[in-house]
């Protein structure tokens, strides 16, 4: 059995008490992925952003609401996990400042100036112990697999899941996994929960039965 630590859903980075930047993921994805872990017998930790979405009840749920603090709460739990699938969909982008009072009408322009956020999966992928692994998502507009592939070598993951933005707050999904030698070595489509059945496969397959392999050795 391994204990893995999923991140699900989106981030919201506020630009003032009640306006922020989001995206319109459900968290759909790391619910189906957790209810798979748990029926192959795993543990799971979800870290979730603000979702409507109800998680197993055997997955310990973990609320965060900025990319800084779905970060902070990863990075607390992943020393004591054997692996990570980053399915969440957090804010790449941050307010410099953030308004302490509601942004009200002026008639001009807007301007609002942007700084890059903390990537999770990169630097838990950086800091990962010999025995833990690291399962990233890449959701591509353009070049997707050239550009999927670089993200798992950046975020030194050991898998890459690629998908469109069709995903996206979709009860369905389409997905390649795709290996560090650039091999798509498994392909799905349908719902969500049957796509994350056949990557908790793949991760079973060829990581976490490895590692247990590999200790034995």
């Amino acid at each position: 059995m391994a204990k893995i630590l999923i991140t699900s859903g989106p981030t919201r980075q506020y630009i003032d008490p009640i306006r922020y930047l989001s995206n319109a993921s459900s968290g759909q994805m790391g619910c189906s992925l957790a209810a798979a872990a748990l029926q192959l017998g795993h543990q799971v930790v979800v870290v979730s952003g603000p979702t409507n979405i109800e998680y197993p009840a055997g997955a310990q749920r973990i609320d965060v609401v900025s990319t800084q603090d779905m970060m902070i709460a990863s990075a607390d739990v992943f020393p004591t996990c054997d692996g990570l699938i980053g399915a969440a969909a957090p804010c790449d982008y941050r307010p410099v400042e953030v308004a302490d009072h509601k942004i009200r009408k002026s008639g001009a322009a807007l301007e609002i100036k942007l700084v890059e956020t903390d990537d999770i999966v990169a630097a838990l992928g950086i800091s990962k112990r010999a025995n833990q692994w690291t399962v990233g998502f890449a959701l591509e507009t353009e070049d997707a697999r050239f550009r999927a592939l670089a993200k798992l070598i950046r975020k030194c993951c050991d898998l890459v899941i690629l998908n469109g933005v069709e995903a996206i707050d979709s009860s369905e999904n389409s997905i390649e996994i795709i290996a560090p030698n650039g091999q798509i070595i498994a392909q799905a489509s349908g719902s969500k929960d049957h796509v994350a059945t056949m990557v908790l496969r793949t991760i079973q397959e060829r990581l976490i039965e490895s590692q247990v392999v590999s200790s034995l050795k």
